[in-house]
């Protein structure tokens, strides 16, 4: 059985706001940052990163609460305070400028430090990203939000309820919740604290920014799954294009890596040849 919980040859640590936070760093070119949903870890975005290391530098860390990086002191897990742990993140690693890429809670994160350091992001990727009220909230979190479950839950994650929650994340056609799956889930999720994390991040009062997402300026795709609701990126961030996957569910860098690693390359090489036409004028 493969130790998930456990620290990979690759794994690669720094220490920001008193978190040893892990990440896992390849590949050669402009950077690259993914960041994962709730609930998840870096393995989330393996095979888009696979996929992107050919012509990028490709950056991938464990969020705060989740995987190797595990729980916050403080218990604060805000999406601004989120975002400005990925800004001190990126200065311990010395990167001053990157493309951001995020799923679902990464997604948010991405967009709301679009907002505040936009100086410091070539292109943003939203990927299924949440931010605005009206997007129905996933029965897992629902779940962990009842008074009267939260202190079991704090104890113990049913490896059925981890499956159950992964099933309703996908599309109806998809084959990608396999037995490795689960068990990497269930492993990350009961290491010590990461319960405790999951409750308290699903519990916080997280702050509504919907209205400044018009004031994004950095160029910006957007990738959505059609089954997922309550998104309008595309129609408030001026310039921004999208594209629907029309089978996908709410883990799409899963469900398919290829039409999401392609679109990322594809926009990011755009933007490239954008600015290098800019620099020889």
């Amino acid at each position: 059985m493969k130790l998930w919980a456990e620290p990979q040859s690759d794994s690669r640590f720094v220490v920001v706001d008193d978190l040893r936070v892990h990440y896992k760093r390849a590949g050669h070119g402009p950077t690259v940052v993914l960041l994962h949903g709730s609930a998840s870890s870096l393995h989330h975005f393996e095979d888009v990163a696979a996929a992107l290391a050919s012509s990028f530098d490709v950056i991938r860390p464990d969020l705060p609460g989740w995987g190797l990086t595990g729980p916050r002191a403080d218990r604060d897990y805000r999406i601004p305070t989120y975002a400005a742990t990925v800004a001190r993140f990126l200065d311990a690693l010395g990167v001053r400028s990157s493309a951001v890429v995020g799923n679902s809670l990464g997604g948010n994160i991405a967009w709301n430090y679009a907002l505040e350091h936009p100086h410091r992001v070539s292109g943003l990727v939203l990927v299924n990203a949440t931010g605005y009220p009206e997007k129905s909230v996933p029965a897992g979190l629902r779940l962990a939000r009842n008074p009267l479950l939260r202190p079991l839950l704090r104890l113990a994650m049913p490896r059925r309820v981890i499956e159950r929650n992964l099933r309703s994340a996908v599309g109806p056609h998809s084959d990608i919740v396999d037995e490795e799956m689960v068990e990497r889930a269930h492993q990350l999720m009961s290491r010590p604290g990461n319960r405790s994390a999951f409750i308290d991040f699903v519990n916080t009062d997280q702050p509504d920014r919907s209205a400044d997402i018009p004031c994004i300026a950095v160029p910006t795709l957007v990738l959505r799954s059609a089954s997922v609701d309550g998104q309008h990126f595309a129609r408030d961030i001026r310039g921004a294009q999208e594209m629907v996957h029309s089978e996908g569910g709410h883990l799409l860098p899963e469900e398919d890596p290829q039409w999401v690693g392609g679109a990322i390359a594809k926009f990011l090489d755009s933007r490239e040849g954008i600015e290098e036409q800019g620099e020889r004028a």
